[in-house]
C-alpha cells in the first residue's frame, strides 16, 4: 500500500473522527429515494455476485432490494434533512430550574469505517433556560443523528449541539456508552469492551454539576 492508503486505513481501523459534521456532498439529495434504492440494489447484487453467491436462490433473490431499501429508508434515513425531528418547545411555566435527565436512550447506529452496527445507550441532561422539550424529543434527536454512517464522538457532539439550538441554552450534556461490532466481530474481536464518549456544555463543564449528572445515570467514570 502507498503511504496515503496506509494513513486512510489507520484512520478507519482506529475509528478516528475527522469532522464533527457528517461528510455529505453538495448533490447528496438530488436523487430521489427511489432512484437511490435502484442504484444501491445493483451495487448489492454485484457485491453478492462477486462473492460467489447464487442470486437465483429463493433466499437471496430479494436481498439486494431489501438491503437497498433498508439503507435508504431505515438505517441511513437520518442523512435526509427532511426527516429531522420538529423543534417545538414549551415555556417552562412550572419554573423547574434543576437538571432534567433522560437516561438509557437506545442507540442503533452504523460505524462509517466498516458499515457495521454501533449499539448502546445515550444519557442526556439539560438545565432549562426558560424552555423545555417533550421527553420523546430527546429520543428522536438521538435516533435521527444515529441513523447515518457515524463516528461515536461525532454523534455525541451532534446530539448536544442540536438540543442546545432547540432549547436555546448551552446547558446540555450527553454521554454514550456503546459497543462497536467492527471491534466485537472483526479485527481484535473483543466482545466485552464498549466505548464511552461525552460532550458537556454550559454548566455541565462545572465539576459539581457534571458529577451530579453522572450520579443520576449511575456511571462510574472520571469525566
Amino acid at each position: 500500500m502507498t503511504n496515503n492508503e496506509e494513513f486512510t486505513d489507520e484512520i478507519g481501523n482506529n475509528h478516528i473522527a475527522t469532522n464533527e459534521q457528517t461528510p455529505l456532498r453538495k448533490d447528496a439529495f438530488e436523487k430521489t429515494d427511489e432512484e437511490k434504492i435502484e442504484l444501491i440494489k445493483k451495487d448489492v447484487e454485484n457485491i453478492l455476485f462477486t462473492l460467489g453467491m447464487d442470486l437465483t436462490d429463493d433466499s437471496l433473490k430479494g436481498t439486494p432490494n431489501r438491503v437497498a431499501k433498508m439503507f435508504v429508508k431505515e438505517i441511513f434515513g437520518g442523512l435526509n434533512p427532511n426527516k429531522k425531528p420538529s423543534s417545538s418547545t414549551f415555556d417552562n411555566k412550572y419554573k423547574y430550574n434543576e437538571m432534567l435527565v433522560e437516561k438509557n436512550i437506545t442507540v442503533y447506529s452504523t460505524c462509517e469505517h466498516h458499515l457495521l452496527p454501533i449499539v448502546g445507550r445515550a444519557h442526556i441532561a439539560y438545565i432549562s433556560n426558560g424552555t423545555v422539550v417533550g421527553l420523546s424529543k430527546m429520543n428522536r434527536v438521538v435516533d435521527y443523528f444515529a441513523k447515518r454512517p457515524q463516528v461515536q464522538e461525532r454523534l455525541t457532539i451532534q446530539i448536544v449541539k442540536e438540543l442546545q439550538k432547540v432549547l436555546n441554552t448551552e446547558n446540555v450534556a450527553c454521554i454514550i456508552d456503546a459497543k462497536h461490532l467492527c471491534v466485537n466481530s472483526r479485527g481484535i474481536r473483543d466482545i466485552e469492551s464498549s466505548t464511552v464518549t461525552a460532550e458537556f456544555g454550559g454548566k455541565f463543564k462545572d465539576d459539581v454539576v457534571r458529577r451530579e449528572f453522572l450520579d443520576y445515570i449511575k456511571l462510574d467514570t472520571n469525566f
